[in-house]
C-alpha cells in the first residue's frame, strides 16, 4: 500500500524589517501572519486542487529579467501570477513564488552571480485589476524560501535598481498606495541587502516613483521618474505638477529636479506617466503620457468620412433639420443605434421637442469610447544630450493608436545599447524607430498580443528582443519582424468562470484582455497540441472576457461579452454572435454599464435573462428584446471618466421565480420579491460606500441571502461578509475572523447548505458551519486573486477562477458530506468510488512510454492527529496490503496503488489458486473483485467496502 498525503507546504515567512511597523504595515503582517496559521491548522490542508489551465491565452507581464551571459536563462513577472524561471528560452518555465505570501509583483532585480531574486510587490501599472503586494522579497535559494525586506506598506512597487559591482545596494522606486494617499512612496535605498532602508526622494503623498534608469557603467548616474496619480472607483487622473524627472549623481542618495522650468520638459497638471531609457551618460530618453488636450484643426471637407458624433454636440434644430436624410441614416446605422431610428422618425423626434441633435452624440458616449476618444496629446518622445539639462521632444507627428488616453497602463521605452537612434516604445502596439523618435514603424506581429508591458533589449545582438505584453511572451532575433510565442505557464487572469452540464463537462471564463475561452474540464495540458494543431481550449469572443452563462438545455447557446456591458448571444455550432446589450431611448440619459456588467439566466426559465447597468433589465426571449424592470438601483453616478453607480451583481433564488436581488459598486443592495415590481433597500445596515462583489440568493432556503462587500477601491483590505435569514431585514457578520483581504465572491454548496466557499484578492477559504469558522482552503493553489467560483453539481467538483493563475479544480463530494455528527466523531472513512479493472495497469504501450499505473484515494476524518494502521482485505478476509500512515487533524488522503503487498501476494496465492501476472512495472495488481479497507488506531476503527469491477 502507498500512502500519500498531499500536504500544502508550510514555507517559514520570515519578516525582517529594520525600521518600525505601525499602521497598515501591521495590518498587512498580521494578516499575513494569520493566514500561516490557518495553514498549519486547516481541516482541508490535505485535499488537493489541480490547475486545469489554459495557458496559450497567458497573462500580463510587467516584467523581464534575462541573464546577460546567457539569454536564454531569463525571468518573467507576470502582474498577479507570480515569476517564471527559464532556462531553455522560454521552451518551458517553472513557478518560483508559489511559497510566496503574494503572486503580485510590479518589478523585479536579479543578481545573476549570486542568484539572489528581489521581487517588489504590488502591480505598477495601475489599472482597475492591479493587485496590492506586501512590500520587497528577496529569495538567496532561486525560490525555496523568500524574506520580506520591508516597505509593507509601499503596495505598489515601480522598478528596483541592483547595483551590478555592489549586490548590496539597491534603489527601489514605490508608487504608493493605488486609491488613496499615502507616505510609504518615492526612492528607498539600502547599502546592505535590505536590512536597512532610507528614503532618499519624496515629492508628496499622492506622487510616487514609477522608473528608474541608471548610466550603463555607472551606477551614480541615476534618473528617476515621479508620477503623480488619482485613482477612484469612479474616476482616474493619470497626471498631476508631481509628475517629473529626477537626477542623482551619488548612486541615488540625493536627487535634482531636471524637468520642469526652461530645459524643455513639459511641466504642470498634465504631465503624466514618465518612462526612461539611458544610452549614456550624455543621452537619455523619456517617453511621457502627455495628458494635455490636442490643438483643434479645421478638417478638410474632402477627407470627411460623412456626420461624427461632435458635429451634434453644438448642431441647432434647423441644421439638423436640412441634414440629407442619406448621410443621417449612414451615421445611425454604422453606430449601432436601435433599427427603429432613421432619419425621417429620428427628424420628427427632434421637431417635436423628445429629442435634441446633442441626443445623437450623447447616446453614443459611454465608458467604453471615452477609453478612445478623449482627445489628449498622448505619447511623446523627448531626449536629452547633455545629461537631462535640455530636452528636445523627437515624434515629429503625434504618435497616434499607441497609448490612446490611457498612457497610464503603459510608458515603457528602451533604447538599443549599439544604437543611439534606435528605441522601442510599448503601447497598444510595440513600435519602433531608427532615427531617434522621429518616425515609428509597428513591429507588432500576427501572433503577438497588444498592450505591451516589459522589453529587454539584447545589448550584445542586435534585434534580439524578449517582449512581454497582456498575452504573454514573445521572443524575436530579427528586430520584431517575426516571433516566437512562449506561453507555457497557465497565468490567465480570470475575471469569471462558469459549467455546462456535457459529459465531460465544459469549463467557460472571461480573461482580462484575452476574450472568453471554452474547454473541457479533464483537457490535458502538454504541448501536443502544437503537433495537432488542436489546443483543446477555443476562444468563443473577443475583448476584455466578462461573464458567461450557458443554456442548461443547449450548450451551443452562450451570452457572454466584454466590458461595460457588450454583451452577445452566441449560437457556437452555427457561428452566430447578435449583439444583445439592452440600448436606451434617443433622448434618455444613457444606462450606465459597470466594466464587469453583471449578466444571468434565470434558473426557472433559460429564456429569461437579467443585465444589470444602474437600472435590471429583463428579456422573456433570449435577449432579443429588453424591459426595464426598475428605477435606478444605485444612487446615481459620480461624476468621472469611469462608469459608476453601477449594478455588479445579480441573483435570483432558485427556489422562487422573481426572488431577485441585486448589488452596486456605491454599496447598494436591493430586493424584489415580484420579478420587478417593488424594490426594498436591504443594505442600511450594512457597512456603506462599498463595492458589492457579490450577492447570492441560498440554494436551501428562500429567506436566506449571503453579500460580499470589497474595499479594494478604498485601499480597505475588511473582509467583509454577511449573511441574512430574513431577506436582510437583519444581518450576521460572518467574515471577521478571515485574514484582512478583500472579498471577491462567496458561494453556498448545491447539496450541504452549510457549506460556503470565499474568494478572496489573496486565496480561498471555506466553512463547513455556514461561517461560523473558515478553513483555508487551498492546497495547490498559490496566494492569488479569486475571482469567481462555480460548482459542476453532477460532478462535485469545485471550480476556482483566478486572477492570475487560470483556473483550478478540486473534487468536493466528502465536504459536502461533513456535518457535525461526522466532526465529532474520532474517524470516519468516506465512501469512494469503485475502479474499472485494466489489463494494461503497469504496462506500458512501447519501451518509450510511461506505464499506466492506477489508484484509489480514500478520504477520511480524523479528530485528532495520530498514527493509524491501514489494512486492505480480499473478500476471503486475506490482508493484500498493510501499511502505517500519520493522519492530521481533520481530513486526511489515503492513495493506494491497488497492488498486493509482497506478504499480502504470498498470503493470497496460500488461499487462491489462481495464476497473478506482475505488470512491467515490477507490481502485481488486484484482481477483480470485492475488497474492504480499514483504517484503525488504538482508539478507534472503521471499515468500507469497495470493487474493482
Amino acid at each position: 500500500m502507498k500512502f500519500n498525503l498531499p500536504l500544502i507546504a508550510f514555507f517559514v515567512f520570515f519578516i525582517s524589517i529594520a525600521q518600525s511597523i505601525s499602521g497598515q504595515s501591521k495590518n498587512v503582517e498580521e494578516a499575513l501572519m494569520l493566514k500561516k496559521q490557518m495553514e498549519a491548522n486547516s481541516l482541508v490542508k490535505n485535499i488537493p486542487f489541480s490547475s486545469i489551465g489554459p495557458t496559450v491565452m497567458s497573462g500580463r507581464v510587467v516584467d523581464i529579467d534575462v541573464n546577460p551571459k546567457n539569454p536564454t536563462e531569463f525571468y518573467v513577472a507576470y502582474a498577479s501570477g507570480g515569476l517564471w524561471y527559464t532556462n531553455n528560452n522560454g521552451t518551458t518555465f517553472s513557478p518560483v513564488m508559489d511559497n510566496s505570501a503574494t503572486q503580485n509583483i510590479g518589478d523585479i532585480a536579479i543578481d545573476w552571480v549570486s542568484g539572489t531574486i528581489w521581487v517588489g510587490t504590488g502591480e505598477n501599472n495601475a489599472s482597475r485589476s492591479s493587485y496590492a503586494g506586501i512590500g520587497l522579497l528577496k529569495s538567496i535559494d532561486k525560490g525555496k524560501s523568500w524574506e520580506n525586506m520591508g516597505l509593507l506598506d509601499s503596495q505598489h512597487i515601480g522598478r528596483i535598481l541592483l547595483n551590478p559591482n555592489n549586490p548590496e545596494e539597491l534603489l527601489v522606486g514605490v508608487t504608493g498606495h493605488l486609491y488613496t494617499n499615502n507616505d510609504e512612496r518615492g526612492v528607498y535605498k539600502t547599502s546592505d541587502g535590505g536590512s536597512t532602508w532610507v528614503k532618499t526622494l519624496y515629492i508628496n503623498d499622492s506622487t510616487g516613483i514609477i522608473d528608474l534608469a541608471f548610466v550603463p557603467g555607472k551606477f551614480n548616474i541615476i534618473y528617476a521618474a515621479a508620477w503623480e496619480k488619482d485613482r477612484k472607483a469612479w474616476n482616474f487622473k493619470g497626471n498631476g505638477g508631481g509628475s517629473g524627472i529626477y537626477k542623482s549623481i551619488d548612486s541615488g542618495s540625493t536627487w535634482t529636479k531636471i524637468s520642469g522650468g526652461n530645459s524643455g520638459f513639459p511641466s504642470g497638471e498634465n504631465v503624466g506617466r514618465i518612462g526612461l531609457a539611458v544610452y549614456n551618460e550624455n543621452t537619455v530618453y523619456v517617453v511621457l503620457d502627455s495628458q494635455f488636450r490636442r490643438t483643434k484643426k479645421d478638417k478638410d471637407p474632402e477627407e470627411s468620412d460623412g456626420l461624427t458624433k461632435d458635429e451634434f454636440k453644438s448642431m441647432t434644430v434647423d441644421t439638423f433639420l436640412k441634414l440629407d436624410n442619406k448621410e443621417l441614416d449612414k451615421y445611425l446605422k454604422n453606430n449601432g443605434f436601435q433599427e427603429k431610428y432613421k432619419a425621417e422618425n429620428v427628424k420628427q423626434l427632434i421637431q417635436s421637442g423628445t429629442a435634441k441633435p446633442q441626443d445623437l452624440a450623447n447616446y453614443l458616449e459611454n465608458a467604453n469610447s471615452l477609453l478612445f476618444d478623449t482627445p489628449v496629446v498622448g505619447a511623446e518622445v523627448y531626449r536629452s544630450e547633455d545629461g537631462g539639462l535640455t530636452w528636445n521632444k523627437r515624434n515629429e507627428k503625434y504618435i497616434d493608436d499607441l497609448f490612446y488616453s490611457y498612457g497610464y497602463y503603459f510608458a515603457q521605452i528602451r533604447v538599443d545599447a549599439t544604437d543611439k537612434n534606435k528605441i522601442y516604445l510599448g503601447g497598444v502596439p510595440i513600435i519602433k524607430s531608427d532615427d531617434g523618435g522621429k518616425t515609428f514603424t509597428s513591429i507588432n506581429g500576427d501572433n503577438v498580443h497588444a498592450d505591451h508591458h516589459a522589453l529587454w533589449v539584447n545589448p550584445q545582438k542586435p534585434g534580439h528582443l524578449i517582449n512581454g505584453n497582456d498575452g504573454g511572451v514573445n521572443i524575436s532575433y530579427d528586430d520584431g519582424a517575426n516571433w516566437i510565442k512562449n506561453n507555457a505557464p497557465a497565468v490567465g487572469q480570470f475575471y469569471a468562470i462558469n459549467i455546462d452540464f456535457e459529459k465531460p463537462y465544459n469549463v467557460y471564463g472571461g480573461l482580462q484582455d484575452n476574450g472568453v475561452w471554452r474547454g473541457a474540464h479533464n483537457a490535458v495540458e502538454n504541448s501536443e497540441w502544437q503537433q495537432s494543431g488542436q489546443y483543446p481550449w477555443k476562444m468563443i469572443l473577443g475583448g476584455d472576457g466578462m461573464q458567461v452563462q450557458i443554456d442548461k438545455r443547449n450548450s451551443n447557446i452562450v451570452y457572454t461579452g466584454f466590458q461595460f456591458g457588450n454583451y452577445y448571444r452566441l449560437t457556437l455550432n452555427e457561428d452566430k454572435t447578435i449583439g444583445i446589450q439592452p440600448k436606451h431611448e434617443l433622448g434618455e440619459q444613457s444606462y450606465r454599464f459597470n466594466w464587469q456588467t453583471p449578466i444571468l439566466l434565470s434558473t426557472h426559465n433559460q429564456d429569461i435573462l437579467y443585465l444589470g447597468s444602474n437600472k435590471l433589465h429583463r428579456s422573456l426571449n433570449q435577449g432579443d428584446t429588453w424591459e426595464v424592470i426598475s428605477d435606478d438601483l444605485t444612487k446615481g453616478g459620480k461624476k468621472g471618466n469611469v462608469a459608476f453607480g453601477t449594478i455588479t451583481t445579480i441573483s435570483e433564488s432558485p427556489l422562487k421565480f422573481g426572488l431577485v436581488y441585486t448589488g452596486s459598486d456605491d454599496g447598494l443592495v436591493y430586493l424584489s420579491k415580484n420579478g420587478g415590481g417593488n424594490w426594498d433597500l436591504i443594505s442600511g445596515e450594512l457597512p456603506q460606500n462599498l463595492w458589492i462583489s457579490r450577492v447570492a440568493a441560498s440554494k436551501h432556503k428562500k429567506e436566506r441571502i449571503y453579500v460580499t462587500l470589497n474595499g479594494y477601491r478604498k485601499d480597505d483590505f475588511t473582509p467583509y461578509v454577511y449573511m441574512s435569514n430574513d431577506y436582510g431585514n437583519s444581518w450576521k457578520n460572518i467574515g471577521s475572523k478571515l485574514p484582512a483581504s478583500p472579498i471577491n465572491v462567496i458561494i453556498e454548496d448545491p447539496e450541504n447548505e452549510n457549506l460556503l466557499f470565499i474568494g478572496t484578492d489573496n486565496g480561498h477559504y471555506m466553512s463547513v458551519n455556514q461561517g461560523s469558522s473558515w478553513e483555508l482552503f487551498q492546497n495547490g493553489i498559490p496566494n492569488v486573486a479569486v475571482h469567481d467560483l462555480v460548482i459542476q453539481p453532477d460532478a462535485k467538483d469545485l471550480l476556482v477562477g483566478t486572477h492570475g493563475r487560470s483556473i483550478y479544480k478540486a473534487n468536493i463530494s466528502c465536504l459536502q458530506e461533513v456535518n457535525e455528527k461526522i466532526l465529532a466523531k474520532e474517524l470516519h472513512i468516506f465512501k469512494t468510488d469503485n475502479l474499472k479493472h485494466s489489463q494494461r495497469w503497469g504496462n506500458p504501450y512501447s519501451a518509450w512510454s510511461k506505464p499506466n499505473t492506477p489508484g484509489l484515494d480514500f478520504v477520511f476524518y480524523s479528530k485528532k492527529s495520530t498514527d493509524y494502521t491501514a489494512r486492505v482485505f480480499s473478500s476471503d478476509k486475506t490482508i493484500v496490503s498493510e501499511s502505517v500512515l500519520k493522519a492530521d487533524k481533520g481530513l486526511n488522503i489515503m492513495s493506494f496503488d491497488v497492488a498486493f503487498s509482497k506478504k499480502g501476494k504470498l498470503d493470497y496465492l496460500k488461499k487462491n489458486k489462481v495464476k497473478l501476472k506482475t505488470a512491467k512495472d515490477g507490481k502485481t495488481y488486484l484482481p477483480i473483485g470485492a475488497y474492504e479497507i480499514e483504517i484503525s488506531s488504538a482508539a478507534s476503527s472503521q471499515k468500507i467496502n469497495f470493487k474493482i469491477e
